[in-house]
């Protein structure tokens, strides 16, 4: 426990609070580290993996993590940390890459594996260390590597090994440095969680971060850095933008303007929803602007994502500064952005991972955007977000709202954007939210929607042959979208949702459902 400042997304913090640092080197899964953390109530936090020792020494962690990462560290080019950081007497646990790193670093020797070990293993502890403590001697794991430790360095003691992995947990005690060669961060880890949990009390954590706290502290980082200038936010009624309202309107009240813009691909009635719940309702100062022509108009013919993508987030930039410029003594622009967001977008502070895809609300806005940003939710999880929404007196149907992307349905179609699509489309998910609710299984899971599919297939309907497009039922059980595992419905559920489809939609003739985890595919399918 410290006395910190500056931890939340460069807002100023005045309290004692537990921080595990995590070095990135690239991997997709630095921030689902970082959420485990988390759940043990102890703030973490992502620094690039150059991060001098010097610079970690400020922050006054009580342990450090190094991340895995896509590289081999005998690699020329190979991302290095600090050596001087196992020399500070703090705990560090090293997962994967980052095991191989200290390896590397302390005299040890990583060659390239025989075999590649992909996916679950069976890891068996020999020595009880504190890293396991409360756990079995055989434990389901994840693994995700090609190189393997083939020499471990004076004074490291092997913990565990899987049939194709001897080093697969090492410990020096004198160096206070613990290894592992799985990923406890992911949910094909089971007992994962708790492996984190012991390494946070390793570092002497108690856990005494908590979306209170959070609140609290938000509201008096919001107020100080917005003064008396007013504030706009771009409200799509989902649930990052509802909370980031709901937190920012806390803080300044009318100070906040709330701007609505129909871009032409929300859901059905969504935009009489947003106008209804938050001017109403909330008695928010709401501008509602209904672009849909306008928007249609720049993504006819369009069939990349990533264009699809930009398109959307420079027009709603422009459509959004042409009703900024009405309000005056507005400084800020605020998002909803979390951290998933960013992972996926852009490599966090310059760290080598691959981009996945885009958000029109991290990587699409123009650099001639004038209003400064705003964004409470930056370093938060999509849980924790449900959290403080709940915690701010949001309804249970806003906050439990499943996620929808920035560009909205326009993603949800593969091929090129049109009425002709958007309306069977809008009518199909309609019907899945509906019958998903019904059943109960609506608020269980992480997300449940439809996909356009380009193609057509030959049908019987009454007496007729029928040539008509193909509606693709997706369904996720995910806890932070950073990895997702597809929900085995119930058939008789599926039954009566192809079923409506079929009969309501007009155009539409067959549905399929998607069976792809992610990894290997992402949650959206643009």
């Amino acid at each position: 426990m410290f006395y910190s400042s500056k931890i939340f997304n460069g807002y100023t913090m005045s309290e004692k609070i537990e921080t595990i640092v995590i070095l990135d080197f690239g991997s997709q899964y630095s921030q689902l580290i970082a959420r485990r953390i988390r759940e043990c109530n102890v703030y973490s936090k992502i620094l690039p993996y150059y991060t001098s020792a010097a610079k970690i020494r400020e922050e006054m962690p009580s342990g450090i993590i190094l991340s895995g990462g896509p590289a081999s560290v005998y690699a020329p080019k190979a991302p290095k940390c600090d050596k001087a950081i196992f020399t500070l007497g703090i705990p560090v646990l090293g997962i994967c890459y980052g095991l191989q790193l200290a390896i590397q670093t302390l005299g040890g020797k990583v060659t390239r594996g025989k075999a590649r070990e992909y996916g679950k293993a069976e890891l068996r502890v020999s020595e009880k260390d504190k890293l396991f403590k409360g756990l079995p001697a055989k434990l389901q794991v994840w693994m995700s590597h090609g190189d393997k430790v083939q020499k471990i360095p004076a004074g490291f003691k092997k913990l565990a090994e899987t049939g194709n992995t001897e080093y697969a947990a090492v410990v020096s005690k004198d160096r206070n440095f613990y290894g592992i060669q799985f990923h406890p961060e992911v949910v094909h880890t089971p007992r994962g969680k708790e492996i984190i949990k012991n390494f946070c009390s390793i570092c002497g954590c108690k856990g005494n971060w908590t979306m209170a706290s959070f609140i609290e502290q938000n509201i008096k980082d919001i107020k100080g850095k917005t003064g008396k200038e007013k504030v706009i936010l771009g409200l799509s009624g989902g649930v990052d933008s509802s909370v980031a309202a709901a937190l920012i309107h806390k803080a300044i009240g009318k100070q906040l303007k709330c701007i609505f813009v129909n871009n032409g691909v929300l859901r059905k009635g969504e935009a009489e929803k947003v106008r209804d719940v938050f001017a109403k309702n909330f008695k928010m100062d709401l501008t509602y602007i209904d672009a849909e022509t306008r928007f249609l108009k720049k993504l006819a013919g369009i069939t990349d994502p990533e264009r699809k993508r930009k398109i959307i987030g420079n027009e709603f930039v422009k459509v959004f500064e042409e009703a900024a410029s009405k309000i005056k003594g507005a400084s800020f622009l605020a998002q909803g952005t979390t951290y998933p967001d960013v992972i996926e977008s852009v490599p966090i502070d310059g760290n080598p991972s691959s981009m996945i895809k885009s958000h029109h609300n991290v990587g699409g806005l123009p650099e001639k955007m004038k209003l400064k940003l705003l964004e409470p939710l930056g370093r938060l999880f999509k849980d924790e977000v449900r959290e403080v929404g709940r915690q701010l007196g949001l309804p249970e149907e806003i906050v439990m709202r499943q996620p929808f992307p920035g560009p909205g349905l326009a993603v949800r179609i593969i091929g090129p954007v049109s009425k002709e699509a958007l309306t069977p489309l809008r009518e199909a998910d309609y019907i899945i939210v509906e019958e998903m609710k019904k059943a109960g299984y609506y608020y269980k899971i992480w997300q449940a929607f439809a996909v356009f599919l380009p193609v057509k297939t030959v049908g019987v309907m009454g007496d007729e042959r029928t040539y008509e497009n193909v509606i693709a039922l997706r369904a996720v059980e995910s806890m932070d979208g950073m990895t997702a595992d597809w929900v085995k419905l119930p058939y008789d559920l599926l039954e009566t949702i192809s079923s409506r489809i079929i009969n309501e939609v007009s155009g539409i003739n067959r549905v399929v459902y998607d069976l792809t985890s992610k990894p290997p595919g992402t949650i959206e399918w643009e």
